[in-house]
């Protein structure tokens, strides 16, 4: 078993608690999917949100799915001028048996554009 990390990103259209769990419960629903994952697979969480979202952590998000026996930390992102808005991005430590070269890195909506070349 080794030890492997996820990326993903999603895009909000607003900052609204509400949508944004709505959005990084997708996101993470999606990177165990896509990787055959249980929440006993992870690790760790360390969620980064653009300096436009205030509304919420994006780890309570994690938690109401059932990750709750993760250590989750959130930071903020970057202020980059002319960086896309309103993004909450993920990198999960997992363990797995997976090559890293079939590790799925998870991309939702609008946000695949920020990495063309790994999103799923």
């Amino acid at each position: 078993m080794a030890v492997r990390a996820v990326r993903g990103a999603v895009q909000l259209e607003r900052d609204e608690a509400g949508h944004m769990h709505e959005q990084v419960s997708a996101l993470m629903t999606s990177v165990l999917e896509r990787n055959s994952l249980t929440p006993e697979d992870l690790i760790s969480v360390w969620f980064t949100a653009t300096p436009d979202l205030h509304s919420d952590f994006p780890a309570a998000a994690a938690r109401k799915i059932g990750i709750t026996d993760v250590p989750l930390i959130c930071a903020q992102e970057l202020d980059v001028a002319g960086a896309m808005p309103r993004v909450v991005r993920v990198l999960a430590h997992i363990e797995s048996d997976l090559p890293r070269s079939e590790v799925n890195h998870v991309y939702l909506g609008a946000a695949a554009a920020l990495r063309k070349d790994i999103a799923q």
